[in-house]
């Protein structure tokens, strides 16, 4: 078999074999079950359609420098390959390019790494033009890495007749010339995306709206919660990463404050470094949000190992995370659960106010939930009673859409409103014609 060092890109249809290696000195710190971590890799593996023949945990007492496995398990699992026809082998875990290439030559087909894999699946669900730039820096920075993979071709020289490569000049240097001018060329160009995203940002200020920000692992139920609160159709699958690229829409909270709703990329564990990086820009309206609602998954055996993964991404992205004034955390997916398990979740959510237990399905709890985030984004504000001429629906629809409105009272001359403003908007309140009692 001739190895090449642009090998092609799983293809929907190829038959996997998927092993989690299992450190058991380092992975007994771990709170996460080996099989949890094996059935979220085929899950991974699946999403980009590939048929997965087999799965298994592999444990390791430690991993060898050159092949990761030792020679007894290569051996059943190149065994394994030939006669299941294996074309791509899925090692759920970091794998070094000098692994890589050995895994590659014993095996005799192509090996991926968990990073490998998820950006397989990053730039399979890309659809905006940032989207695409972004993981396509994230793959070209991860394939740099990689060059020193040594196949054939790698290995000649070019002279200095060649138009490429000046005197002497190997391959291996000129796939990497080209790659970071192929870097360089694309930050360039998502600079330009960025600063379309900060005047978009800017405008949204002006209004402005506070933002609130969804965010959770992948799969944690996120765009269905946001295609019910804003009668959206954003792709929503049982699929990991179903969606890539972030959404944002205006809704109304039930005091009829307006406030602009992101959905975000889901996190996972083990994120690349390469795409949180590339994706900074993208994460960037989680900083900028006013509130940060924590979308979990409580079915889910991981649960918490999955919190722990939201807010260790969340902390590199430099979001302070005990903030509990800006956050905001749903216990999703409470229809699935027993009912134990409902009882449980429903008590806790009864003695802490940053929790919500919904089904973003059956919509189990939704009210709560938008008088929570409610609560959240006026606990600092001050209530005023106003009084506004009865003919001024311009000014009574100002109100309603830059305060919350707590009560009502319809007189026969004037609209007597409750309302809770955010200190910012008290001066504009000075400008309007009404009389504050």
């Amino acid at each position: 078999m001739d190895n090449d060092n642009e090998r092609a890109s799983p293809r929907s249809g190829d038959r996997a074999l998927v092993l989690h290696p299992f450190i058991k000195k380092s992975d007994k710190l771990k709170i996460r079950d080996p099989e949890g971590c094996l059935a979220e890799a085929v899950s991974l593996t699946a999403a980009i359609e590939l048929d997965v023949v087999h799965s298994e945990v592999v444990p390791l007492s430690s991993p060898k420098p050159g092949k990761l496995f030792g020679e007894g398990r290569l051996d059943d699992f190149a065994h394994f390959v030939e006669q299941n026809e294996i074309q791509v082998v899925v090692i759920d875990g970091p794998v070094t390019p000098v692994q890589q290439r050995n895994l590659e030559k014993r095996l005799q087909t192509k090996v991926i790494d968990r990073t490998g894999l998820i950006l397989e699946i990053f730039g399979d669900r890309a659809q905006t033009r940032e989207g695409v730039l972004q993981v396509e820096l994230a793959h070209l920075s991860y394939q740099r890495t990689r060059l020193v993979r040594s196949w054939t071709h790698l290995e000649r020289q070019r002279g200095a007749l060649g138009f490429v490569g000046g005197p002497g000049e190997s391959q291996l240097e000129i796939d990497r010339r080209l790659i970071d001018e192929r870097i360089t060329k694309i930050k360039r160009q998502l600079e330009t995306v960025v600063r379309t995203r900060e005047l978009h940002r800017s405008k949204r200020k002006k209004v402005p709206y506070p933002i609130v920000a969804l965010v959770g692992y992948t799969n944690a139920g996120k765009s269905t919660l946001f295609n019910r609160l804003t009668q959206s159709d954003v792709f929503a699958k049982d699929l990991l990463f179903a969606t890539l690229d972030p959404t944002m829409r205006k809704i109304d909270l039930p005091g009829g404050q307006t406030v602009i709703l992101s959905d975000t990329v889901g996190f996972i564990s083990d994120l690349p470094t390469e795409l949180v990086a590339a994706f900074r820009a993208t994460l960037e309206e989680v900083l900028e949000a006013d509130l940060i609602v924590h979308v979990r998954d409580i079915t889910h055996p991981d649960s918490e190992a999955q919190k722990k993964d939201v807010f260790d991404v969340m902390e590199r992205l430099g979001v302070d995370v005990d903030d509990t004034d800006h956050y905001l955390e749903v216990l999703n997916k409470i229809d699935l659960a027993d009912p134990e398990t409902a009882a449980f979740f429903k008590n806790e959510a009864d003695r802490k106010e940053e929790l919500v237990v919904m089904s973003a399905v059956t919509g189990e709890g939704v009210p709560t939930f938008l008088a929570a985030v409610e609560e959240k984004l006026t606990k600092n504000q001050k209530v005023l009673r106003v009084s506004v001429p009865v003919e001024d629906g311009a000014t009574v629809s100002w109100i309603y859409r830059n305060g919350t409105v707590l009560t009502r009272k319809d007189e026969e001359d004037a609209v007597i409103l409750e309302v809770k403003f955010a200190p910012e908007k008290l001066g504009r309140l000075e400008k309007l014609p009404l009389d504050i009692l």
